[in-house]
């Protein structure tokens, strides 16, 4: 046998313990970036569980100190967290279903490349991601033409449509191949029946990763019910939570400004911060496994295309 048949042989084990150490290193660093996400989430599930004079006094750690419950016992002393969990949840639910359906009867238009006017629109829905119409004019159209003040939906209309989302469904649905669409017309499909019989199914990455953006944004929305809600009992989670750790801030600066005897170091302030990290961020944690095996390939598969 010559040399030149021996050589290519004589590689094949280089490579391969080659590429099992890439595969080495390469794990290393995707269990090392693992803990890094992690880690700070531990570390705010302990801190939420220790005493607060203990915290400010020897610092964060992986296990509690001091153990007690008295930052959740504040959250949940009132039954009003309960009504804003509804609301939150309501809101979350209703808003993510009613954006993916109007999101994908818009985007979808957009991606038939005959439609006409295509360019001018996408235009139009690109525009209001750079500019906006001010929150003086958005606040008086809102509560004094469209009447939505104290209403669980102003947390919903004014934010159905996200530019992005938008044109993250449009450039999956452009990567789509064309035959699809022309043998269901073929066959008499119209527009409506292609996009929900035969787009739409084949679209679920995309359909995941959209949604699951819809929701995190709906879930953590406290603006709008800062300005146009002034009943409590539609105060969502977020919103209600800030009020709360306002609350405790004014009453430490208002008893150190005063000199009260009263010793306000215990008072739970930034361990109550940690509890409602945990308690806020539970349910977006708890949904995102069930949109993980579409999450990744929605995102890439939609930005092949512009």
């Amino acid at each position: 046998m010559s040399q030149n048949s021996l050589a290519p042989a004589m590689r094949r084990p280089g490579k391969r313990r080659q590429s099992r150490v890439m595969d080495v290193v390469v794990a290393i660093l995707i269990l090392l970036f693992c803990l890094l996400c992690v880690i700070p989430f531990i570390v705010a599930i302990s801190a939420s569980f220790s005493t607060e004079r203990t915290l400010l006094s020897t610092g964060y750690g992986f296990l509690p100190k001091d153990f007690t419950t008295q930052a959740y016992d504040m959250l949940f002393q009132t039954s009003q967290i309960f009504d804003s969990y509804k609301v939150s949840i309501f809101v979350t639910v209703v808003g993510t279903l009613l954006s993916m359906i109007v999101t994908a009867m818009m985007a979808y238009p957009l991606s038939v490349k005959k439609l006409k006017y295509r360019a001018g629109i996408s235009f139009f829905a690109y525009f209001t991601m750079l500019f906006s119409g001010g929150l003086v004019p958005t606040y008086m159209l809102i509560s004094k033409y469209l009447g939505m003040r104290d209403s669980v939906w102003v947390m919903i209309i004014p934010v159905l449509v996200n530019p992005w989302n938008l044109f993250l469904l449009r450039n999956f649905f452009s990567a789509i191949p064309a035959e699809l669409h022309e043998s269901a017309r073929m066959d008499g499909a119209n527009d409506v029946r292609i996009l929900w019989q035969i787009i739409l199914p084949v679209s679920l990455p995309a359909l995941a990763t959209v949604a699951l953006f819809y929701a995190v944004a709906y879930w953590n929305q406290w603006f709008n019910a800062m300005l146009y809600i002034e009943n409590s009992r539609l105060f969502p989670l977020q919103y209600l939570i800030m009020k709360m750790l306002r609350n405790i801030e004014l009453m430490k600066q208002m008893s150190s400004q005063a000199g009260f005897a009263v010793d306000m170091s215990s008072l739970p302030s930034t361990t109550t911060k940690m509890a409602t990290a945990i308690v806020t961020i539970g349910p977006i944690v708890v949904a995102y496994p069930f949109a993980q095996k579409y999450f990744t390939a929605g995102l890439i598969v939609g930005s092949v295309k512009g």
